[in-house]
């Protein structure tokens, strides 16, 4: 089974995620130099750590392609419940970074649960709204539980608080949910929800810091303070035009761009590699995001068709959100651009996801051709059968 299964995966899929992993960890020695300097670190502090992180990231890559995705569902209580209690430590002791409770300090590593959240949620739903599919129509029974569950957890985020997160583990459950078959009034009712609860947030309960944000995104040079990262990838994409300065030779990571080896590393690509540089990244992005929905798309089982969306829509809104944010489209909520950015909790995570939507790829391909095997068969033997009968 094992080795039928490595016949089929898909590798182009494979290709495009180790090179989108490599690239990052090539931007991240480019950008994070000088930001290791003036911390007193070696010069190439940040590179070590993030290709540590994509080499054990290739492990649990591997792990997830040939391990079985179906087994998932016997893993799930114990996924959420391990999240769930890195989300309370985190809440009780966890390390502030740039105004956010966000993270557990373990070895001198820093771990974001909210990165294994989504994860989580994904494989949870899931699970969840696959057993359920025969009574899927009953909202109060069916869907009503699970969603009560990922409140809590999405909770948990948001007052570390780490909108971003929220925002893109909120909205990944939604596909998932969107997905599951659910009755079109049932899927009105989740979006006015969703709307009436964000307009809450808004305007009851959001922080002068995220207001803030808000006006340095849509009127940056109007709030320099808020506005000040953006306006300078402004500068940064500016200054790489088409072909960009040259690997190496951007000038925004000189203390004009705050950390440019993590939320706005997209703005030292165009400055360095250009309209080109970005181009490539968008077309990787995007091709793992499409893969990841024509793979659900094929999958018949419902469990793995429901991941594979799940894990696709995750990547995806986190893309974007992350390129809004480089671009002034939207706010900056901190949130890293997948394989990419500076961060292990991300690259571990992501890697690991991305081996299981690999995994429901081999399976989808082997059940693919095994029907058109047996199709093949069956026109064979009627092909057969005229000739059968005249012999006799």
């Amino acid at each position: 089974m094992l080795k039928k299964l490595i016949r089929h995966l898909d590798y182009s899929l494979i290709f495009v995620v180790i090179a989108l992993g490599v690239f990052g960890v090539m931007m991240i020695y480019s950008s994070s130099y000088p930001v290791a300097l003036r911390f007193n670190l070696s010069i190439d502090f940040f590179f070590k750590r993030q290709l540590i992180f994509l080499l054990v990231g290739c492990v649990l890559f591997l792990f997830a392609v040939l391990f079985p995705y179906k087994a998932y569902m016997n893993l799930t209580k114990m996924l959420v419940l391990l999240t769930f209690i890195l989300l309370v430590i985190v809440f009780l002791a966890g390390k502030t970074t740039n105004n956010a409770q966000s993270w557990l300090s373990i070895g001198g590593f820093n771990i974001q649960p909210s990165e294994l959240a989504k994860l989580a949620v994904i494989v949870y739903l899931s699970s969840v709204l696959a057993k359920k599919q025969s009574y899927i129509g009953n909202f109060g029974k069916a869907v009503f539980p699970p969603l009560v569950l990922v409140g809590f957890m999405a909770g948990l985020i948001l007052i570390q608080p780490d909108f971003g997160s929220m925002i893109i583990l909120v909205a990944a459950a939604a596909c998932i949910i969107y997905s599951a078959k659910l009755r079109a009034k049932h899927v009105l009712l989740l979006t006015v929800i969703g709307s009436i609860g964000l307009a809450i947030f808004f305007t009851f309960m959001a922080s002068d810091n995220q207001i803030g944000r808000f006006k340095g995104a849509y009127s940056p040079f109007e709030n320099p303070k808020e506005g000040w990262q953006l306006v300078n990838s402004y500068i940064a994409i500016a200054n790489g035009s088409i072909s960009g300065v040259g690997l190496g030779n951007g000038t925004s990571k000189y203390g004009y761009l705050p950390e440019v080896q993590t939320d706005f590393i997209i703005a030292n690509v165009s400055e360095e590699l250009g309209f080109v540089g970005v181009l490539v990244t968008l077309i990787a992005l995007f091709y793992i995001v499409i893969k990841g929905f024509i793979i659900g798309l094929r999958c018949k089982d419902t469990f793995g068709r429901l991941m594979a969306i799940g894990i696709s829509s995750w990547i995806g809104i986190q893309a974007f959100i992350n390129l809004g944010a480089a671009s002034g489209l939207l706010p900056v909520t901190g949130v890293p651009l997948p394989f990419l950015s500076y961060g292990g909790s991300s690259m571990l995570v992501l890697m690991l996801s991305t081996g299981i939507l690999v995994n429901i790829s081999g399976f989808v391909n082997m059940r693919r051709k095994n029907k058109e095997a047996s199709a093949l068969h069956e026109q064979e033997e009627e092909v057969v059968k005229p000739t059968l009968r005249v012999v006799k």
